[in-house]
């Protein structure tokens, strides 16, 4: 589903992503680890769009999406969510899921005078798609509350929600545990397997290793910007570069 070719990403002379290769299979749950430092995050934005490489290709189902702008991804079926969610604090959790809802007819010059029935028409079935995925991720009673009273495990579970409003096809989950209490972490890890038996990919950043271990088939490893590693959770935990990295203060 998405393959990265030579990517590399360059800040003055420092070299934050350097000639990093890697495949994310389709249907499946990946990993990309590394101690802080590694080049993960930068790896990320290049993927998702928000910054741009200075060499390499970032293939997404055939497609060189390398130059291409963090919406068209999205439109592709390429969605992130982020290490520190971002909500619009004062807008519900309702309101908050329907903004991302992909081709709006009332977001058009002019639609809501030309075409007022069937604006209404798609708002009803965005609203109804909108409380079912936020009573699949478990924020029903939280519905009509403003983001800005939810937790940080529910505001992660709120950026779940709002990328999968956009229906995409492989999503890229940025440190889901950080910041999670252990119950909601363990209906965050339930809703990621349902989403995957589903059919949806998912590439993670995660320092959590034993979530890690338990959701993916396959995991990256990255230390001082470069691929170290890749293979199944047991062989990257047992290589001696992987425990090296960790703790060697890999930077």
């Amino acid at each position: 589903m998405l393959d990265l070719i030579g990517v590399s990403r360059s800040f003055g002379g420092a070299r934050a992503v350097d000639d990093v290769s890697l495949h994310v299979a389709g249907g499946a749950i990946t990993g990309l680890i590394g101690p802080n430092g590694a080049g993960k995050t930068t790896l990320f934005n290049l993927i998702a769009g928000s910054l741009a490489p200075s060499a390499g290709r970032i293939v997404l189902e055939g497609r060189d999406i390398a130059g291409a702008p963090a919406h068209r991804r999205l439109a592709s079926g390429l969605a992130r969510t982020f290490q520190i969610p971002r909500p619009f604090a004062a807008m519900t959790v309702l309101e908050n899921v329907l903004l991302a809802a992909q081709g709006q007819r009332g977001e058009r010059p002019f639609a809501n005078w030309l075409q007022p029935a069937a604006v209404a028409r798609q708002e009803r079935r965005n609203a109804e798609r909108a409380r079912e995925i936020i009573e699949f991720l478990a924020l029903t009673r939280l519905v009509s509350s403003p983001a800005a009273t939810l937790s940080g495990g529910q505001r992660k579970l709120l950026e779940l929600a709002r990328v999968l409003m956009a229906e995409p096809k492989l999503v890229l989950l940025d440190e889901p545990a950080a910041g999670v209490n252990p119950t909601l972490l363990e209906t965050i890890i339930d809703r990621i397997q349902a989403l995957h038996a589903r059919g949806l990919s998912f590439l993670i950043v995660e320092h959590n290793l034993d979530m890690i271990a338990r959701l993916c088939s396959t995991v990256h490893v990255m230390a001082a910007g470069k691929l170290l590693i890749s293979g199944t959770p047991d062989d990257v935990t047992a290589d001696a570069r992987v425990v090296d990295a960790y703790l060697g203060g890999a930077a």
